[in-house]
C-alpha cells in the first residue's frame, strides 16, 4: 500500500507546507507494522516546548493499531486533521474536512 501514484487536495495545498506534506508521506513510507492500513491519520498542533511552540505530528491507523508522535521544529506551527487515503489505484492527502 502507499507505493501507487500521490496525490493531495486543493485544502492541504493551500494549509500545509511542503516540508510537512513530504514529512507525512515519509512517516508513512517507513513505518514499522506488518500491515499499513487504508487510511493513514495525522494530528497536526503546537505544543509549547521550552518557552517555544513546537509542531506536533501524531501519526495513527486503526488496523492493526498504530500510533506514533514527532516533535518538530516549527516558525507557525499547524492545527489540522489529515488523512491519506489508499485505494489501490493511488493515494490521496486531504483535511479532515474534505473527507
Amino acid at each position: 500500500m502507499f507505493d501507487n501514484p500521490r496525490y493531495t487536495t486543493r485544502g492541504v495545498t493551500e494549509k500545509i507546507p511542503i516540508e510537512l506534506q513530504i514529512f507525512m508521506w515519509s512517516a508513512i513510507d517507513t513505518m514499522q507494522v506488518k500491515r499499513k492500513d487504508y487510511l493513514q491519520v495525522f494530528k497536526l498542533y503546537a505544543e509549547n516546548v521550552d518557552g517555544r511552540s513546537v509542531q506536533i505530528v501524531e501519526h495513527t491507523q486503526e488496523q492493526p493499531n498504530y500510533k506514533k508522535k514527532f516533535k518538530l521544529n516549527a516558525v507557525d506551527p499547524i492545527c489540522e486533521k489529515v488523512y491519506i487515503i489508499d485505494d489501490e489505484s493511488h493515494s490521496t492527502m486531504l483535511l479532515a474536512e474534505e473527507y
